[in-house]
């Protein structure tokens, strides 16, 4: 049996060991932690499309457990103007819709099913080095002395990702995007956002963005212009200070955002944002790249998960159906490219335009209901409307066909 070795037990990691399974492909994932990490609280979408890729290989149902669902998006003017609102997950979500959880839960679930699977995951395994051996296999070369051999190595080690700088030592470097993404939890607020909804927030200085989970506590995140901060910097920051820095950048907006903010205590915690629009090469010879190790999303269009988990699953196929690794990791990125780069570039441009001036924002105002009346007609059905077929046979005229 054909064997690849994954490097990074996250999401993409995860997913992408349970697609190969499926096609038939053995995988070992290997984790840089001894243990499963222990995320401090950051929460996220995984929007239709995430669990569509999902469902076709039978791994939705644990996600849904652990999860809430959001029906739709409104959107309100720094002014508390009501801009319209919008279906989460477009026009065609297909039963699942979108729903929201912690990035730590749903990781863990991910790994669960996983190894209830009889997926192996091994921790502790930093990788230094991977090299291809004169008989075609690669072998990688662990931080603990260990090494492994597989006859393919997959990438799905972030945005920072050593095997991204491994197949080429030039690509890209993450690029700052400018923006901290602020998260917070609090059961205190007078007025608690819609249940079954996203309240999106275009304030003056930052975009906010709430809503209430089934127990009654709401989640709220902030996406707030900021200098770059190492981990260990943000690390640093108190809750105190964090909810001070917010409500400098939001008090003058006639909106809730503040007073929830203000509702919070200790649970405050923030990442700073980074992007990858795109990378020039996802593979060379064995070696190939997921997820956020290939694409990375700035956070403003919630979709980084449910990339990851797209490409998991359509690696998967291209491998069961062509004949070499080679010919599969060029039929794969031919397929994914276009589709994770817009992403990118549409999260890009979202994020450069949360914070505008006067003028800016008058027409905003304006524009908006329009906008999101041709959203809620299907205009977005490009994003969440993507659907993998399973059965569907890839050969090396599918991306031609595709594209």
């Amino acid at each position: 049996m054909t064997t690849a070795l994954i490097i990074g037990g996250g999401i993409a990691g995860t997913v992408t060991a349970m697609a190969l399974q499926k096609a038939g492909i053995d995988a070992v994932v290997h984790e840089t932690y001894p243990t499963d990490a222990i995320d401090a609280g950051a929460f996220l979408v995984v929007a239709a499309n995430g669990l569509e890729a999902l469902r076709t290989i039978d791994a939705h149902e644990p996600v849904l457990e652990n999860s809430f669902p959001v029906g739709r998006v409104d959107f309100i003017s720094n002014t508390g103007k009501r801009l319209g609102n919008r279906p989460m997950s477009g026009s065609q979500d297909g039963g699942l819709g979108s729903v929201t959880l912690k990035r730590a839960t749903l990781a863990r679930v991910l790994r669960e099913e996983a190894v209830r699977r009889g997926v192996r995951i091994e921790h502790g395994k930093r990788l230094l080095a991977a090299h291809t051996s004169p008989d075609g296999r690669i072998v990688g070369s662990f931080a603990d002395g260990g090494r492994a051999v597989g006859d393919m190595l997959i990438g799905a080690d972030g945005i920072h990702s050593l095997v991204r700088r491994i197949i080429d030592a030039g690509a890209p470097r993450p690029r700052y995007t400018g923006q901290h993404t602020v998260c917070g939890y609090t059961r205190d607020a007078d007025s608690p956002p819609d249940p079954d909804a996203y309240t999106m927030i275009f304030g003056k200085q930052a975009f906010f963005g709430c809503t209430t989970a089934p127990d009654g506590e709401i989640w709220w995140f902030c996406n707030a212009p900021a200098q770059e901060m190492s981990k260990a910097e943000l690390a640093a920051v108190s809750a105190e200070e964090w909810r001070e820095r917010l409500l400098a950048l939001l008090a003058d907006d006639n909106t809730p955002a503040a007073d929830l903010v203000r509702a919070t205590g200790d649970s405050i915690v923030a990442t700073a944002a980074y992007d990858i629009v795109s990378t020039p090469a996802w593979s060379e010879e064995a070696m190939v790249i997921v997820g956020d190790a290939a694409h990375a999303c700035a956070p403003n269009a919630a979709q980084g998960a449910s990339m990851a988990i797209e490409d998991g699953v359509v690696l998967a196929k291209c491998l069961r159906d062509l004949r070499t690794p080679q010919s599969a990791f060029a039929v794969y990125e031919a397929l994914r490219r276009g589709r994770v780069e817009k992403v990118a570039m549409a999260s890009a441009g979202m994020a450069r335009r949360t914070a505008q001036g006067p003028v800016g924002r008058a027409l905003r105002d304006v524009t908006m209901p329009r906008k999101l009346d041709r959203a809620a007609g299907g205009a977005s059905d490009w994003l969440t409307g993507y659907r993998i077929d399973w059965d569907e046979r890839i050969d090396a005229q599918t991306a031609r066909r595709r594209r």
